[in-house]
């Protein structure tokens, strides 16, 4: 880059040597100089999403499966807002992102035109960091700034502001030599994770050790397959329960490794699954609790009295402290337990109605080696984990934050970050018309995903909540609110519109045959399973 670039070819150029080489975008009039400065540029990937909530989940997606960031280009505040939701999700992930976010000129800001907001007031609750650029000479610095924000382990959400005048000004100055070799040590220094501390690792061993039941519950990168067979061992040597916490960014599973089961979501369950331990050893998560409050139930999910021990936080070097503990309990060369066997295939002559049972043990039998699961399943799929623990090893990514709509997005990152993988979208049918736009994107990038849409005409997961809450039974009106009738949604007509190849099934047989002919070939697919 010389003198004489603009401040948006400055930011582009920053980003690339820092390893951003994937932008999801939706931009507009304040974001076209950056955008030309794109099309001058070479070495970024642009994949457009037709709705915000699309691109900043995408950027998940893409975090968790390649471990880097990928930047989002959004339309000024209210672009921004359109995206917050899967920020937020994206944020609970521990997923790194670097939004850039386009603003008014600087001398427009004060005659408050229609798109004028407090961007930056926007954008502080889903960010760890938000920055306004105030000149193109500043841009360089500032967006290398952003990128070691967004690589600080666990991942972080950078917001960068970027004034319209900010980016077509020119740059005062060259860049100096030697620049990206520079930020590349930056950002490894910025991605170190620190070890977890002696005392915590010797507390940790103490309570593996002691009398009585011991939970070791896992969470962040804890769930990948190395440290989940160090948490084997563990188990193995100790005696001590394996689990993760129900939400996951990334579930490494599957035959041949060590299963970590999944703590139950509803409260009940849950509480019976955790009452019998008498030590709770935190691995990359946080004390257990409930997803909401409900009248006359605990919020805290640990058992009254019993002992949390936390070995190491979610940003900390999680590996190494179960390596460590390994150590510290002997466990190092101990065979480790809890690895499932292979699910067997279903019988030829596979028939009969449509159950969240079936449906588990055919996803079970069909997921092809090494596949990337998409679980928004909701209501239908909250079973699955049992069904599918002996599946081809996969990863299952789940919804970390709770709002709803991120599973098409991720989908989309997740394919873009690992284009030799099949990735299988599970999707409600009220959750994916949140962000049924993804679809767009996924058949316009040609993306190697199968989206499976359990139509159950209805939000159910809602039925349940408002028992749960004791809200009573549904009247007309509220009934009315929670079911997706008159007319029912017609998604293989909405897939087909958007470019997608649609089937629909409404009996067993039909959707292993119809997952099967997905599942073997390359691109986009798209099955309505009609409960």
């Amino acid at each position: 880059m010389d003198a004489a670039a603009n401040g948006a070819e400055s930011l582009v150029h920053t980003l690339l040597d820092g390893g951003v080489d994937v932008c999801f975008t939706n931009p507009g009039t304040s974001e076209m100089h950056f955008v030309a400065a794109l099309d001058r540029i070479e070495g970024m990937r642009c994949v457009l999403g037709l709705f915000e909530g699309v691109v900043t989940g995408a950027a998940d997606g893409y975090y968790r499966m390649s471990g880097k960031p990928a930047c989002t280009l959004l339309h000024l505040g209210p672009g921004l807002a359109n995206g917050l939701a899967n920020l937020h999700n994206a944020r609970k992930a521990g997923s790194g992102i670097v939004n850039v976010v386009g603003d008014h000129a600087t001398a427009h800001v004060a005659l408050d035109a229609p798109l004028t907001s407090d961007i930056e007031g926007v954008a502080r609750p889903m960010s760890h960091w938000v920055h306004t650029s105030r000149s193109a000479d500043d841009i360089a610095t500032d967006g290398a700034r952003a990128v070691l924000e967004a690589n600080a382990p666990p991942g972080r959400i950078a917001t960068l502001i970027l004034p319209a005048d900010t980016a077509w000004n020119p740059v005062g100055r060259a860049p100096e030599a030697g620049s990206a070799a520079r930020m590349a040590a930056q950002i490894a220094e910025a991605r170190r994770r620190a070890p977890a501390e002696p005392e915590a690792v010797r507390a940790a061993a103490q309570a593996l050790r002691a009398d009585g039941p011991t939970l070791l519950l896992l969470g962040g990168v804890a769930l990948q397959p190395h440290a989940l067979e160090l948490a084997g061992r563990i188990a193995a040597k100790t005696g001590c329960t394996v689990m993760s916490e129900f939400y996951t960014a990334r579930l490494a599973r599957g035959a041949g490794r060590v299963a970590a089961p999944r703590l139950p979501y509803v409260i009940d369950a849950a509480l019976k699954a955790l009452a019998p331990f008498r030590r709770i050893v935190l691995v990359g998560t946080v004390r257990p609790v409930g997803f909401f409050a409900y009248p006359g139930k605990p919020g805290l999910l640990a058992p009254p009295g019993a002992e949390l021990v936390t070995l190491a936080s979610v940003d900390q070097d999680l590996e190494g402290a179960l390596a460590a503990l390994a150590d510290a309990c002997g466990a190092t060369s101990t065979p480790p337990a809890g690895i499932p066997a292979r699910a067997a295939a279903p019988g030829a002559a596979l028939s009969g109605p449509l159950s969240p049972e079936g449906i588990a043990a055919v996803v079970a039998a069909r997921l092809p080696e090494q596949a990337i699961v998409i679980d928004e399943a909701v209501t239908t799929g909250r079973g699955f984990g049992p069904a599918t623990a002996g599946a081809a090893p996969h990863d299952w990514l789940t919804g970390m934050g709770g709002a709803i709509g991120f599973g098409l997005p991720v989908a989309v990152g997740a394919a873009i970050a690992a284009p030799d993988r099949k990735v299988l979208a599970l999707e409600g049918d009220g959750s994916a018309m949140y962000t049924l736009q993804a679809l767009w994107t996924i058949a316009r990038e040609g993306l190697d995903v199968t989206t499976v849409i359990f139509a159950n005409r209805s939000y159910k997961i809602l039925h349940g909540e408002l028992a749960g809450v004791g809200a009573g039974t549904p009247g007309p009106r509220a009934t009315d609110m929670l079911t997706l009738d008159r007319p029912a949604l017609d998604w293989v007509a909405l897939a087909r519109g958007m470019g997608v190849e649609a089937v629909r099934v409404d009996e067993l047989g039909a959707f292993d045959k119809a997952l099967r002919d997905a599942l073997g070939r390359k691109g986009p697919a798209l099955i309505e399973v009609v409960l």
